[in-house]
This record gives C-alpha cells, sequence and structure tokens, in this order.
C-alpha cells in the first residue's frame, strides 16, 4: 500500500519537473538574497525551485520565498536523512530531492507524504529506489556518473524509470539532456551565478532564465 502511494505522489512529481523542464539549484548565503533571487527567477519563466540545504539560512530562505513568492512552487534539496525529509516536511514544501539515498531514507520517503525524487548514480542504486517505489528519480552527478551513455545504458534494464540529471548540466548541453525519451527535466546551477547572486544581477539571471526557457521549450 506504501509503494502504491508512493507511485502515485512521483508521478505527480514528474508532472510537475515536466512541466518545468529545468530546475534550478539553489544554494543560498545570505538570507536576504532569498526573495529577490526567487523573484528573478520566476520572472524569467522558471518557477519550479530547489533550494538546497547546505547553509544555515537554507530553512529560513525557503519560507521567505513561500511567503512573499507566490508564484514560486519551492521543494527542498540534499536531503540527506529522515531528519531532513521531516524539516522539508514541516516546511510546507511542495517537493523534496536528495543527492543519493540511504535505505533508511528511501524507508522514511515511502511512508512520507512528501512527494520525494532520490538520487543514483548505478544500476543497484535505481533499483533499491524501484524496490521502495521510486521510479523517478535524480540521476546525479549525471556528466560524472557517465553522461548520457550511463543513463541509455540505464534504460534497457529499466525501460520505465524517468530522471532528473543534475550536475554538469548546463544551458550548452540541457536541450542535448531533455531530448533523451528517459529525462523529464534537468537540474543544475547555471541559471543563477553566484556572482550575479552575490553583487544582486537580479535583471541578469532573469535574463539567463528567459533566454534558456526559450532554448528549452519544444
Amino acid at each position: 500500500m506504501i509503494v502504491k502511494a508512493t507511485r502515485d505522489r512521483q508521478q505527480e512529481l514528474a508532472g510537475l519537473f515536466k512541466s518545468a523542464r529545468v530546475i534550478p539549484v539553489l544554494t543560498i548565503e545570505r538570507l536576504e538574497d532569498a526573495v529577490p533571487l526567487a523573484k528573478a527567477l520566476v520572472a524569467g519563466g522558471v518557477r519550479v525551485l530547489e533550494v538546497t540545504l547546505r547553509t544555515a539560512v537554507a530553512i529560513e530562505a525557503a519560507k521567505a520565498i513561500m511567503a512573499e513568492v507566490p508564484d514560486a512552487i519551492v521543494g527542498i534539496g540534499t536531503i540527506l536523512n529522515a531528519g531532513d525529509l521531516d524539516r522539508a516536511q514541516a516546511l510546507g514544501v511542495k517537493f523534496g530531492i536528495s543527492p543519493g539515498a540511504t535505505p533508511d531514507l528511501l524507508k522514511a520517503a515511502s511512508a512520507s507524504a512528501l512527494p520525494f525524487a532520490p538520487g543514483i548514480a548505478t544500476a543497484s542504486e535505481l533499483m533499491q529506489a524501484l524496490a521502495h517505489g521510486f521510479g523517478f528519480v535524480k540521476f546525479f552527478p549525471a556528466e560524472q556518473a557517465g553522461g548520457i551513455k550511463a543513463l541509455r545504458a540505464l534504460a534497457g534494464p529499466f525501460p520505465d524509470a524517468r530522471f532528473c540529471p543534475t550536475g554538469g548540466i548546463s544551458e550548452a548541453n540541457a536541450a542535448t539532456w531533455l531530448s533523451e525519451r528517459n529525462v523529464v527535466a534537468v537540474g543544475g546551477s547555471w541559471l543563477c551565478p553566484a556572482a550575479d547572486v552575490r553583487s544582486g544581477n537580479w535583471e541578469g539571471i532573469t535574463a539567463i532564465c528567459d533566454r534558456t526557457m526559450k532554448l528549452l521549450t519544444p
């Protein structure tokens, strides 16, 4: 029963990611950057945002975006354990995503009501995810784990698995990844360069998003 419920949530999440095409991976160092960054992304047509748990202000940043940028669809990334998963669900975000997955995390995620995509890099990891009902996963680190050739190899024994490749994805290769049959969306940080965030170049970030979305929209 839990596996079926997990699969239902997975379908919902895969549909959300498919409509988004690209998911920006946000590592927010300063809380005051959270809202203007989200507004810049949304203005460029990028609404589904992954706020990573890599900084001390991540939780407060996600709260601020949800409160002040209603057009943003906020999820939490870099979920490493059940505690992180609980924190994300308590926030009321729309999804969770991880760079990898332990058996304990997969068990907790399958029992959680939060739509979740575990990270995988190998066939064995994908088999564990599938056993817990997760057929939509993050492929990470995508380029370093073998790139498109590796993804195509996984499509053979796992024809129904769907992926959001992240890691080494850029404006230059995003469209190539998205052309793969088993790719739903791609993730990356190129939409919001750290230098632009530090300098408050919000118009520049909006321009990158706008250009990217025009390139990636069928």
